[in-house]
């Protein structure tokens, strides 16, 4: 399987705009996941074999652990797809994630608004369609309409399709 270097870019930009947009209200985060935590074992990925039980529960890891102002942990997962809807590829990752994790996760478009939607498990209704809300609606994130505004922002800046053309 071949990666897009675009999209694994993209990728990281919304986690980081996920990640700072929580931090702007006053949660506590901490990079989770499988690339920031267990860097070495993306290199050496023939050390373990990817699709058994261990290598599925490595590859399902979060992107954060959250603290909210609260005390409250959980766990954040960061998907950025073009479309506000899965891929046709993502059931199978949405169950190792629900199986291993149940982590929220924070779902970013960049082509209808609203471009930030929270879901969780079971992410998908029974037509296998994302089963979303506003970010601002989470009230345990904090997050206000504000926030998200200025966030959009970004996204239409560096995400879109033709944000390429500005640079």
């Amino acid at each position: 399987m071949s990666f897009d270097p675009e999209n694994i870019l993209k990728g990281r930009i919304g986690e980081s705009l996920v990640s700072e947009m929580l931090r702007e209200v006053g949660n506590q985060v901490y990079k989770f996941g499988y690339e920031s935590t267990l860097q070495n074992l993306t290199q050496l990925e023939k050390v373990f074999e990817r699709h058994s039980d261990t290598g599925e529960k490595i590859r399902a890891i979060p992107d954060f652990l959250v603290i909210n102002k609260k005390g409250y942990p959980f766990f954040i997962e960061v998907k950025f797809r073009s479309l506000p809807s899965w891929h046709k590829d993502d059931p199978k990752m949405l169950e190792r994630l629900k199986s291993f994790w149940k982590p929220t996760i924070i779902h970013i478009n960049c082509s209808k608004k609203p471009y930030f939607l929270i879901t969780e498990s079971p992410y998908c209704d029974k037509n296998k369609e994302l089963k979303g809300w506003p970010l601002e609606k989470a009230s345990h994130l904090g997050i206000t309409k504000k926030i998200v505004e200025k966030y959009e922002i970004l996204v239409e800046k560096y995400l879109t399709p033709n944000a390429a053309k500005e640079f």
